[in-house]
């Protein structure tokens, strides 16, 4: 018998935010996390700006040892998962440290590192300078192995990639791991670190970032009509997942249940997503079936849309294709008009938006976006401007990485 999975615990560290009620606050308020990057010189870039973190301070958080061997899509990690556990609230020394994991995503792993390592090797005259730290701090599955040193969980450990799909691909098999019975938690999300000199100057080579440089605040504007592409965000997003059963006997705090999840692929492109979104339409159909529930269900999607021509229209044309055209409760928005694209850390932070949707029963807006594209289908209903209140039983949300990857999960209030 598949046991049910619910979520007690979130954290974020993101653009508008460093903790989850500073961080709703400003989802709630619009507050754009844009601006000119301060991290390094970007002005011979197309794209000069991005969301970076604010006033970011590991020592307030981590020890100088862990700081020292740890890069910083692993600070974010661990940042992000403390929080999530605090506010679960379990408590290991009742439980088989066997029984709690860690799954854990990231698209790209320690980029700062390996840049600076390169160039430390590069200035030496071909002579070995690479630090020791090195290749642990650039793995991607490190952030999984640092969560689970600094907790003690000895259960399922390990690490998904799948681009811009990743952290909703973590979720999916934290919840498919439980239901199994072969954890009764997991702390689970995703983290990225992308906003250095290679990552974001490859990601401005190949023209996927707007260059509203005059204005970095309004650049991410999903569903426009003038939309030229998406704003590069890092940070954060954890999430605690755990057996129904075990959750209520200790009395812990349900956010919301997790009833359904899947994935996809288009096979169609390596960086754009299918025109018409017929994988992204089968993996909401996929996830929305093992949930028991169809569209006509779900009250809130937060979208995948990232501000790019090509990617929020078939994301649209996917959810066109599973309403048959007709008219529902649906109410759409795109939240990384306000936090940037975290990439592999994007499907975590707006799940936890999702669960928070539910609790407060408000639906946070998608900014910028002034003068909707022709183009959408009619029939659905997408929040701008500010947030509105609306009961929200059930939450979606869509996922999309390059390589053709679609994830969507499925929550429900309990």
């Amino acid at each position: 018998m598949l046991r049910r999975v619910v979520i007690t615990g979130v954290g974020a560290l993101t653009p508008v935010g460093h903790d989850v009620p500073t961080f709703w606050h400003s989802v709630l308020q619009g507050q754009s996390g844009a601006a000119t990057i301060r991290g390094f010189d970007a002005s011979l870039f197309r794209t000069q700006f991005a969301a970076e973190l604010k006033d970011y301070n590991p020592s307030a958080y981590l020890s100088h040892s862990d700081i020292k061997r740890t890069d910083l899509f692993t600070q974010y990690a661990l940042i992000a998962s403390d929080q999530a556990i605090k506010d679960s609230g379990f408590e290991l020394d009742k439980m088989d440290p066997f029984d709690v994991g860690v799954i854990w995503g990231t698209g790209q792993g320690g980029m700062d590192t390996f840049e600076e390592q390169v160039k430390e090797y590069t200035l030496g005259n071909g002579q070995p300078r690479f630090s020791p730290f090195f290749i642990p701090k650039l793995i991607p599955n490190m952030a999984s192995g640092m969560i689970s040193i600094r907790n003690g969980y000895m259960g399922i450990n390990y690490t998904t990639i799948s681009a811009c799909a990743t952290s909703n691909t973590a979720l999916m098999d934290a919840f498919n791991y439980i239901r199994l019975g072969k954890a009764k938690i997991i702390v689970s999300g995703g983290s990225e670190a992308p906003i250095t000199p290679a990552s974001f100057g490859g990601f401005s080579a190949i023209k996927a970032m707007s260059t509203q440089n005059h204005d970095p605040k309004s650049a991410s504007r999903p569903f426009d009509v003038e939309r030229d592409g998406f704003v590069m965000g890092e940070g954060a997003g954890a999430l605690v997942l755990e057996e129904y059963e075990h959750a209520v006997k200790r009395g812990a705090t349900i956010y919301g249940e997790l009833v359904g999840a899947a994935m996809t692929a288009d096979a169609y492109h390596m960086t754009a997503t299918h025109p018409e979104g017929i994988g992204a339409a089968k993996a909401m159909q996929l996830a929305l079936a093992e949930a028991n529930l169809t569209i006509d269900d779900v009250d809130y999607l937060n979208a995948h849309a990232t501000s790019t021509p090509v990617g929020d229209l078939s994301e649209l044309k996917a959810v066109r294709s599973i309403t048959g055209g007709k008219e529902t409760k649906l109410k759409i928005s795109a939240t990384k008009s306000i936090t940037g694209h975290l990439m592999g850390a994007a499907g975590a932070v707006e799940a936890i938006i999702c669960l928070l949707s539910m609790r407060d029963n408000v639906i946070a807006p998608t900014i910028n976006t002034t003068t909707l594209d022709p183009a959408i289908p009619d029939n659905l209903t997408i929040v701008t401007k500010d947030a509105i209140s609306a009961t929200v039983d059930v939450a979606m949300s869509n996922a999309f990485g390059f390589g053709g990857h679609n994830a969507t999960v499925v929550f429900r209030k309990v």
